[in-house]
């Protein structure tokens, strides 16, 4: 079962007000719908079906006829409502016709407070919505619909709510998408699927956890490497201190940050400055730093007069 499938499945069971109902079903009939002498409905999700079956039902008290189809490749079935009674009732209250018109944005009184535009939303999402599995590698949620206008509408309302959704074309339709995991968490919120946002804040918060760590890990791994790669490069300069025959050469300062590199190769300089504090040899970081450098110049400066 897919998590849009779950989120459908819990949504389906809210409990809401006559008018947060109206705007529900405005949305749904609004996206789902065929009208012509009957309103006809397609959904592909049984909860779906019989919550709409329901609204109807409790609102108008009309009773929808279910056609039950089984999809291609017995992947599923279709749900067909039909309604014959009451149309012009119906569909003048749920602001989809008025004075014999269709209606592309509905009219103010079916989004009129914040609990209406939530209703919406939520019969928005019922039959033209979908969220990705948060276990995925992408966190987007995303609406189908038939217009720019509407689209625009839709994209409005969500944003006036700081969900920071976008719209972009996608073949004859346009897409109102979210993107941010938090957005998407409070946008589920919104609609009253709770138990989704428990679901979906624990995985995220797990894959924030997770890429976290993994950050850490290559920001150490990244440290290891380049106390290696120093580390490699000072010895290097010693052995060619002691080809040269220049060790007994060089001062005592030299000689000593010599000495414990070449008993601690591994050491990273902080770790060296504590080694060599600890024996009395009070140097910090820095001055590790300079020494190696000066030895790094004499190296350069006796190759070069060698070529």
């Amino acid at each position: 079962m897919s998590f849009s499938l779950d989120i459908k499945n819990e949504v389906a069971r809210v409990s809401s007000s006559k008018e947060e109902l109206i705007s529900e079903l405005s949305a749904i009939v609004r996206n789902s719908a065929l009208i012509n002498e009957n309103i006809v409905i397609y959904v592909e999700n049984n909860a779906v079906a019989r919550r709409i079956f329901k609204l109807f039902k409790d609102i108008y008290d009309v009773n929808s006829i279910i056609t039950v189809r089984r999809k291609y490749f017995n992947s599923g079935f279709s749900y067909i409502l039909t309604i014959k009674n009451k149309l012009v009732e119906i569909l003048n209250d749920l602001s989809i016709i008025r004075d014999g018109k269709y209606l592309s944005i509905p009219l103010d009184y079916i989004i009129s407070d914040d609990d209406l535009i939530r209703a919406y939303l939520r019969g928005l999402f019922l039959v033209s919505g979908s969220v990705n599995d948060p276990k995925t590698s992408k966190y987007h949620l995303e609406f189908l619909v038939d217009s720019l206008e509407y689209a625009k509408f839709i994209n409005k309302m969500l944003n006036n709510l700081e969900l920071n959704s976008k719209i972009i074309k996608r073949e004859k339709k346009y897409m109102i998408y979210i993107k941010e995991a938090e957005k998407i968490s409070d946008f589920l919120r919104i609609i009253k699927a709770y138990n989704g946002v428990m679901y979906y804040e624990d995985i995220r918060i797990y894959r924030d956890h997770k890429n976290m760590t993994n950050r850490l890990n290559n920001c150490e791994q990244a440290n290891m490497d380049k106390v290696f790669f120093t580390a490699s490069s000072q010895l290097s300069d010693i052995e060619k201190l002691k080809k040269f025959n220049m060790l007994d050469l060089i001062d005592s300062k030299l000689k000593e940050v010599i000495e414990y590199r070449v008993k601690y190769p591994e050491a990273s300089l902080a770790e060296l400055s504590v080694i060599m504090s600890n024996d009395g040899i009070k140097i910090t970081k820095s001055g590790l730093n300079h020494r190696f450098r000066k030895i790094k110049e004499i190296v350069s400066d006796i190759e070069n007069k060698s070529i």
